[in-house]
Protein backbone atom coordinates (compact mmCIF):
# COMPACT_ATOMS: atom_id res chain seq x y z
CA UNK A 1 0.00 0.00 0.00
CA UNK A 2 1.14 3.52 -0.48
CA UNK A 3 2.39 5.53 2.09
CA UNK A 4 0.03 8.28 1.38
CA UNK A 5 -3.30 5.77 1.34
CA UNK A 6 -2.24 4.30 4.49
CA UNK A 7 -1.50 8.06 6.38
CA UNK A 8 -5.41 8.52 5.19
CA UNK A 9 -6.71 5.60 6.50
CA UNK A 10 -4.54 5.85 9.97
CA UNK A 11 -6.45 9.80 10.03
CA UNK A 12 -9.99 8.56 10.48
CA UNK A 13 -8.50 5.79 13.83
CA UNK A 14 -11.44 5.85 16.37
CA UNK A 15 -11.10 3.48 18.34
CA UNK A 16 -6.96 3.52 18.62
CA UNK A 17 -7.42 7.19 18.81
CA UNK A 18 -5.01 7.41 21.44
CA UNK A 19 -1.93 5.45 19.44
CA UNK A 20 -1.88 8.48 17.20
CA UNK A 21 -0.19 10.41 19.97
CA UNK A 22 2.90 7.86 20.36
CA UNK A 23 6.10 9.42 19.06
CA UNK A 24 6.36 7.27 16.71
CA UNK A 25 3.16 7.73 15.00
CA UNK A 26 3.60 11.49 15.21
CA UNK A 27 7.22 10.97 13.60
CA UNK A 28 5.10 9.31 10.09
CA UNK A 29 2.39 11.99 10.42
CA UNK A 30 5.32 14.81 10.13
CA UNK A 31 6.68 12.87 7.07
CA UNK A 32 3.83 12.61 5.69
CA UNK A 33 2.74 16.13 6.03
CA UNK A 34 5.89 17.43 4.47
CA UNK A 35 6.52 18.10 0.49
CA UNK A 36 9.95 19.13 1.10
CA UNK A 37 12.51 16.04 0.80
CA UNK A 38 15.16 17.80 3.15
CA UNK A 39 12.36 17.62 5.94
CA UNK A 40 11.00 14.05 5.21
CA UNK A 41 14.48 12.54 5.60
CA UNK A 42 14.76 14.35 8.98
CA UNK A 43 10.91 13.34 10.05
CA UNK A 44 11.81 9.52 8.61
CA UNK A 45 15.28 9.93 10.93
CA UNK A 46 12.95 10.01 14.06
CA UNK A 47 10.59 7.52 12.92
CA UNK A 48 13.19 5.09 13.17
CA UNK A 49 15.01 6.42 15.99
CA UNK A 50 11.71 5.68 17.87
CA UNK A 51 12.17 1.84 16.65
CA UNK A 52 15.42 1.88 17.58
CA UNK A 53 14.09 2.86 21.00
CA UNK A 54 11.91 0.45 20.85
CA UNK A 55 14.07 -2.36 20.38
CA UNK A 56 14.84 -2.41 16.45
CA UNK A 57 11.17 -3.53 14.71
CA UNK A 58 8.18 -1.23 13.53
CA UNK A 59 6.41 -4.40 13.80
CA UNK A 60 6.55 -5.41 17.41
CA UNK A 61 6.74 -1.33 18.53
CA UNK A 62 3.77 -1.17 17.10
CA UNK A 63 1.96 -4.67 18.49
CA UNK A 64 3.19 -3.16 21.99
CA UNK A 65 1.47 0.23 21.43
CA UNK A 66 -1.67 -1.45 20.28
CA UNK A 67 -1.87 -3.92 23.22
CA UNK A 68 -0.64 -1.38 25.69
CA UNK A 69 -3.30 1.19 24.69
CA UNK A 70 -6.73 1.80 26.96
CA UNK A 71 -9.62 2.21 24.31
CA UNK A 72 -13.12 1.13 24.96
CA UNK A 73 -12.86 -1.77 22.76
CA UNK A 74 -10.66 -3.19 25.40
CA UNK A 75 -11.96 -1.92 28.43
CA UNK A 76 -15.44 -3.19 27.21
CA UNK A 77 -14.42 -7.13 26.96
CA UNK A 78 -12.62 -6.09 30.20
CA UNK A 79 -16.01 -5.34 32.07
CA UNK A 80 -17.83 -8.10 30.55
CA UNK A 81 -20.06 -5.89 29.24
CA UNK A 82 -21.73 -6.60 25.28
CA UNK A 83 -20.07 -4.67 22.32
CA UNK A 84 -21.70 -2.38 20.07
CA UNK A 85 -21.42 -3.86 16.71
CA UNK A 86 -20.03 -0.65 14.86
CA UNK A 87 -17.04 -0.64 17.63
CA UNK A 88 -16.23 -4.10 16.85
CA UNK A 89 -16.55 -3.30 13.06
CA UNK A 90 -13.97 0.29 13.56
CA UNK A 91 -11.67 -1.80 15.99
CA UNK A 92 -11.03 -4.53 12.81
CA UNK A 93 -10.53 -2.36 10.46
CA UNK A 94 -8.01 -0.18 12.30
CA UNK A 95 -6.21 -3.20 13.27
CA UNK A 96 -5.76 -4.53 9.42
CA UNK A 97 -4.34 -0.78 8.69
CA UNK A 98 -2.00 -0.55 11.80
CA UNK A 99 -0.79 -4.30 10.37
CA UNK A 100 -0.17 -2.50 7.13
CA UNK A 101 1.62 0.18 9.18
CA UNK A 102 3.11 -2.43 11.03
CA UNK A 103 5.21 -3.78 8.01
CA UNK A 104 6.50 -0.40 6.32
CA UNK A 105 10.16 -1.10 4.69
CA UNK A 106 12.45 1.47 3.90
CA UNK A 107 11.90 1.13 0.53
CA UNK A 108 8.38 2.39 1.06
CA UNK A 109 9.73 5.30 2.58
CA UNK A 110 12.79 5.54 0.00
CA UNK A 111 10.27 5.37 -2.88
CA UNK A 112 7.50 7.93 -1.48
CA UNK A 113 10.68 10.81 -1.39
CA UNK A 114 12.33 9.18 -4.35
CA UNK A 115 15.90 8.63 -2.65
CA UNK A 116 18.08 5.57 -2.83
CA UNK A 117 17.39 2.84 0.08
CA UNK A 118 21.02 3.09 0.62
CA UNK A 119 20.82 6.73 2.03
CA UNK A 120 18.25 5.50 4.60
CA UNK A 121 18.85 3.91 7.96
CA UNK A 122 17.56 0.40 8.14
CA UNK A 123 14.96 -1.20 10.46
CA UNK A 124 13.36 -4.59 11.00
CA UNK A 125 9.70 -5.38 10.07
CA UNK A 126 7.35 -7.78 8.87
CA UNK A 127 3.61 -8.82 8.07
CA UNK A 128 1.70 -10.32 10.75
CA UNK A 129 -2.14 -10.43 11.54
CA UNK A 130 -2.63 -7.90 14.35
CA UNK A 131 -6.51 -9.17 14.40
CA UNK A 132 -6.21 -12.55 15.17
CA UNK A 133 -2.98 -11.94 17.73
CA UNK A 134 -5.56 -8.92 19.59
CA UNK A 135 -8.48 -11.22 19.81
CA UNK A 136 -5.72 -14.10 21.56
CA UNK A 137 -4.95 -11.61 24.19
CA UNK A 138 -8.58 -10.25 24.58
CA UNK A 139 -9.42 -13.67 25.46
CA UNK A 140 -6.29 -13.93 28.04
CA UNK A 141 -6.91 -9.89 29.59
CA UNK A 142 -7.61 -11.40 33.17
CA UNK A 143 -3.77 -13.01 32.84
CA UNK A 144 -2.38 -9.80 30.86
CA UNK A 145 -4.58 -7.10 31.42
CA UNK A 146 -4.17 -3.68 29.11
CA UNK A 147 -2.65 -0.43 29.31
CA UNK A 148 0.79 -0.16 30.76
CA UNK A 149 -0.10 -3.11 32.98
CA UNK A 150 0.18 -5.04 29.93
CA UNK A 151 3.26 -5.54 29.81
CA UNK A 152 5.33 -4.59 33.38
CA UNK A 153 5.33 -6.58 36.41
CA UNK A 154 5.49 -3.84 39.26
CA UNK A 155 4.75 0.11 39.41
CA UNK A 156 5.16 3.34 41.40
CA UNK A 157 3.21 6.24 42.08
CA UNK A 158 4.98 9.27 41.03
CA UNK A 159 4.96 12.89 42.50
CA UNK A 160 2.06 13.48 39.82
CA UNK A 161 0.10 10.63 41.70
CA UNK A 162 0.00 9.13 38.35
CA UNK A 163 0.58 5.30 38.18
CA UNK A 164 4.10 4.46 36.06
CA UNK A 165 5.98 1.36 35.34
CA UNK A 166 9.26 1.00 37.54
CA UNK A 167 11.73 0.82 34.85
CA UNK A 168 14.56 -1.45 36.82
CA UNK A 169 11.79 -3.41 38.59
CA UNK A 170 13.16 -5.96 40.99
CA UNK A 171 13.31 -9.36 39.26
CA UNK A 172 13.96 -11.53 42.82
CA UNK A 173 12.43 -15.08 41.92
CA UNK A 174 11.61 -17.50 44.33
CA UNK A 175 14.40 -19.90 44.27
CA UNK A 176 17.03 -16.85 45.39
CA UNK A 177 15.69 -17.76 49.15
CA UNK A 178 17.57 -19.82 51.99
CA UNK A 179 15.76 -20.06 55.07
CA UNK A 180 12.18 -19.09 55.95
CA UNK A 181 10.25 -20.91 53.94
CA UNK A 182 7.37 -21.07 56.56
CA UNK A 183 6.80 -17.49 56.09
CA UNK A 184 7.41 -17.69 52.54
CA UNK A 185 4.69 -20.20 52.57
CA UNK A 186 2.10 -17.96 54.63
CA UNK A 187 2.25 -15.14 51.59
CA UNK A 188 2.18 -17.52 48.82
CA UNK A 189 -0.68 -19.31 50.11
CA UNK A 190 -2.32 -15.97 50.40
CA UNK A 191 -1.92 -14.69 47.02
CA UNK A 192 -2.94 -18.08 45.25
CA UNK A 193 -6.47 -17.74 47.25
CA UNK A 194 -6.39 -13.68 46.13
CA UNK A 195 -5.60 -14.79 42.48
CA UNK A 196 -7.75 -17.75 42.87
CA UNK A 197 -11.03 -15.33 43.94
CA UNK A 198 -11.02 -17.14 47.61
CA UNK A 199 -11.09 -15.00 50.34
CA UNK A 200 -7.42 -13.32 51.25
CA UNK A 201 -6.00 -11.34 53.96
CA UNK A 202 -3.77 -8.14 53.73
CA UNK A 203 -0.72 -9.00 54.89
CA UNK A 204 1.64 -7.97 56.98
CA UNK A 205 5.43 -8.77 56.65
CA UNK A 206 7.23 -7.69 60.14
CA UNK A 207 10.48 -8.63 62.01
CA UNK A 208 14.10 -7.84 62.16
CA UNK A 209 15.40 -5.37 58.95
CA UNK A 210 17.76 -7.86 56.58
CA UNK A 211 15.87 -10.43 56.61
CA UNK A 212 14.37 -10.56 52.92
CA UNK A 213 10.72 -9.31 53.91
CA UNK A 214 10.36 -6.73 51.15
CA UNK A 215 12.08 -9.25 48.46
CA UNK A 216 9.46 -11.85 49.40
CA UNK A 217 7.04 -9.59 48.42
CA UNK A 218 8.55 -9.25 45.35
CA UNK A 219 9.18 -12.60 43.84
CA UNK A 220 5.86 -13.61 45.06
CA UNK A 221 4.55 -11.14 42.23
CA UNK A 222 7.41 -12.08 39.87
CA UNK A 223 6.12 -15.63 40.55
CA UNK A 224 2.64 -15.01 39.58
CA UNK A 225 2.76 -12.39 36.81
CA UNK A 226 1.34 -14.61 33.98
CA UNK A 227 -1.60 -15.21 36.45
CA UNK A 228 -2.77 -11.49 36.52
CA UNK A 229 -0.67 -10.06 39.42
CA UNK A 230 0.71 -6.72 39.36
CA UNK A 231 2.46 -4.76 42.15
CA UNK A 232 1.74 -1.02 42.67
CA UNK A 233 4.19 0.42 45.50
CA UNK A 234 3.47 3.62 47.56
CA UNK A 235 5.38 5.19 49.95
CA UNK A 236 4.28 5.93 53.36
CA UNK A 237 3.91 9.83 52.63
CA UNK A 238 1.67 8.60 49.44
CA UNK A 239 -1.33 6.81 51.87
CA UNK A 240 -3.62 9.90 50.96
CA UNK A 241 -3.55 8.63 47.20
CA UNK A 242 -4.88 5.00 48.02
CA UNK A 243 -8.54 5.91 47.48
CA UNK A 244 -7.40 7.60 44.30
CA UNK A 245 -5.12 4.21 43.12
CA UNK A 246 -7.64 1.93 44.35
CA UNK A 247 -10.30 3.90 42.03
CA UNK A 248 -8.18 3.28 38.87
CA UNK A 249 -7.66 -0.52 39.12
CA UNK A 250 -10.92 -0.91 40.16
CA UNK A 251 -12.40 -2.11 37.32
CA UNK A 252 -9.00 -3.65 35.49
CA UNK A 253 -9.06 -7.72 34.95
CA UNK A 254 -6.01 -7.67 36.56
CA UNK A 255 -5.07 -8.41 40.93
CA UNK A 256 -3.08 -5.78 42.73
CA UNK A 257 -0.63 -6.27 45.58
CA UNK A 258 -0.54 -2.57 47.08
CA UNK A 259 2.70 -2.22 48.63
CA UNK A 260 3.91 -0.46 51.58
CA UNK A 261 7.55 -0.53 52.44
CA UNK A 262 9.42 -0.15 55.68
CA UNK A 263 5.90 1.36 57.03
CA UNK A 264 6.44 3.46 60.48
CA UNK A 265 3.95 5.84 62.32
CA UNK A 266 4.75 8.38 64.70
CA UNK A 267 1.95 9.63 66.75
CA UNK A 268 -1.13 11.60 65.09
CA UNK A 269 0.50 10.49 61.55
CA UNK A 270 -2.21 11.99 59.27
CA UNK A 271 -1.38 9.13 56.95
CA UNK A 272 -2.71 6.46 60.12
CA UNK A 273 -6.23 6.98 59.20
CA UNK A 274 -6.17 6.79 55.48
CA UNK A 275 -4.06 3.52 56.23
CA UNK A 276 -6.66 2.18 58.43
CA UNK A 277 -9.58 3.18 56.07
CA UNK A 278 -8.14 0.85 53.47
CA UNK A 279 -7.31 -2.32 55.84
CA UNK A 280 -11.01 -1.65 57.39
CA UNK A 281 -13.00 -2.17 54.09
CA UNK A 282 -13.64 1.83 53.35
CA UNK A 283 -15.53 1.88 50.30
CA UNK A 284 -13.60 4.40 48.81
CA UNK A 285 -10.01 3.16 50.21
CA UNK A 286 -10.14 -0.31 48.84
CA UNK A 287 -11.08 -2.48 45.45
CA UNK A 288 -12.12 -6.34 45.28
CA UNK A 289 -8.99 -6.89 42.76
CA UNK A 290 -6.67 -5.24 45.57
CA UNK A 291 -4.80 -6.84 48.70
CA UNK A 292 -2.22 -4.58 50.85
CA UNK A 293 1.18 -5.72 51.73
CA UNK A 294 3.24 -4.17 54.12
CA UNK A 295 6.76 -4.62 55.74
CA UNK A 296 7.58 -2.87 58.73
CA UNK A 297 10.75 -3.15 61.42
CA UNK A 298 8.12 -2.40 63.77
CA UNK A 299 5.37 -5.75 65.66
CA UNK A 300 3.13 -2.53 66.04
CA UNK A 301 3.89 -0.28 63.13
CA UNK A 302 3.61 2.77 65.65
CA UNK A 303 6.21 4.10 67.17
CA UNK A 304 5.59 4.61 70.99
CA UNK A 305 7.52 6.49 73.41
CA UNK A 306 6.91 6.38 76.96
CA UNK A 307 5.49 9.74 77.03
CA UNK A 308 2.76 8.52 75.14
CA UNK A 309 1.36 6.45 77.83
CA UNK A 310 1.41 9.49 80.58
CA UNK A 311 -0.64 12.04 77.83
CA UNK A 312 -3.14 14.62 78.88
CA UNK A 313 -5.39 12.49 76.48
CA UNK A 314 -8.56 12.24 79.08
CA UNK A 315 -9.37 8.71 77.61
CA UNK A 316 -5.93 7.76 77.03
CA UNK A 317 -6.02 4.19 77.23
CA UNK A 318 -8.33 4.02 74.27
CA UNK A 319 -6.47 6.22 72.10
CA UNK A 320 -2.89 3.81 72.60
CA UNK A 321 -4.49 0.91 72.15
CA UNK A 322 -6.24 2.14 68.65
CA UNK A 323 -3.08 3.46 67.91
CA UNK A 324 -1.33 -0.09 68.73
CA UNK A 325 -3.49 -2.35 67.17
CA UNK A 326 -3.06 -0.72 63.68
CA UNK A 327 -1.18 -4.21 62.67
CA UNK A 328 -4.06 -6.27 63.84
CA UNK A 329 -6.29 -4.91 61.12
CA UNK A 330 -3.87 -7.26 58.54
CA UNK A 331 -5.03 -10.03 58.03
CA UNK A 332 -2.34 -12.00 58.19
CA UNK A 333 0.57 -11.03 60.35
CA UNK A 334 3.77 -13.12 59.23
CA UNK A 335 7.00 -12.67 61.32
CA UNK A 336 10.81 -12.29 60.02
CA UNK A 337 12.88 -12.75 62.91
CA UNK A 338 16.28 -12.80 62.96
CA UNK A 339 18.28 -15.98 62.00
CA UNK A 340 20.42 -18.11 64.37
CA UNK A 341 23.73 -18.78 64.18
CA UNK A 342 22.84 -22.04 62.48
CA UNK A 343 20.51 -20.56 59.51
CA UNK A 344 23.39 -17.86 59.13
CA UNK A 345 25.59 -20.04 58.15
CA UNK A 346 23.27 -21.78 56.33
CA UNK A 347 22.49 -19.17 54.02
CA UNK A 348 26.51 -18.49 53.79
CA UNK A 349 27.69 -21.23 52.72
CA UNK A 350 24.59 -21.84 50.12
CA UNK A 351 25.15 -18.43 48.84
CA UNK A 352 29.18 -19.43 48.76
CA UNK A 353 28.01 -22.39 46.36
CA UNK A 354 26.05 -20.30 44.14
CA UNK A 355 28.75 -17.62 43.64
CA UNK A 356 31.68 -20.38 42.82
CA UNK A 357 33.44 -19.50 45.76
CA UNK A 358 36.23 -21.96 46.86
CA UNK A 359 36.97 -21.86 50.18
CA UNK A 360 37.46 -24.25 53.19
CA UNK A 361 33.99 -24.78 55.32
CA UNK A 362 35.93 -23.92 58.49
CA UNK A 363 37.46 -21.03 57.33
CA UNK A 364 34.29 -19.23 55.65
CA UNK A 365 32.85 -19.90 58.40
CA UNK A 366 34.89 -18.55 61.17
CA UNK A 367 35.13 -15.27 58.73
CA UNK A 368 31.55 -15.10 58.11
CA UNK A 369 30.78 -15.42 61.72
CA UNK A 370 33.48 -12.07 62.75
CA UNK A 371 31.69 -10.05 59.60
CA UNK A 372 28.53 -10.73 61.62
CA UNK A 373 30.22 -9.93 64.79
CA UNK A 374 31.26 -6.73 63.14
CA UNK A 375 28.19 -5.83 61.63
CA UNK A 376 26.74 -6.47 65.11
CA UNK A 377 24.07 -8.41 63.55
CA UNK A 378 22.89 -12.06 61.56
CA UNK A 379 21.09 -11.16 58.98
CA UNK A 380 20.60 -12.71 55.08
CA UNK A 381 21.34 -9.08 54.14
CA UNK A 382 24.45 -9.05 56.07
CA UNK A 383 25.18 -12.95 54.33
CA UNK A 384 25.20 -11.85 51.82
CA UNK A 385 27.12 -8.88 52.30
CA UNK A 386 30.00 -11.29 53.82
CA UNK A 387 29.97 -13.51 50.09
CA UNK A 388 30.06 -9.88 48.13
CA UNK A 389 32.95 -8.74 50.02
CA UNK A 390 34.62 -12.05 49.62
CA UNK A 391 33.43 -11.95 45.71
Amino acid sequence: MEIKTLYTKLCVTTVFRRVLDSALLKAFFGFCKESDREEKLKHYALFVSEIYEGGGSLTELCKKLLFEDENVYVKTVASGNSLDENVLSSAKKELETFALFACLTPENFALEMGVSVDLLPSYASEKRDFVNEYERRLKEISKYGYGIFSSSVMFRLSDEKKIEPIGSADKIGMESFIGYEREREKVVENTLAFLEGRPAANVLLCGDAGTGKSSTVKAVVNEFFDRGLRLIELRKDQLDSIPKVMGQIRENPLKFVVFIDDLSFNQNDDNFSMLKAALEGSAAARADNAVIYATSNRRHIVKENFSDRSGDDVHRNDTLQETLSLSERFGLVVFYARPDKKLYLQIVRELAKRRGIEKDTTALEIEAEAFALKRGTRSARAAEQFIDSLS
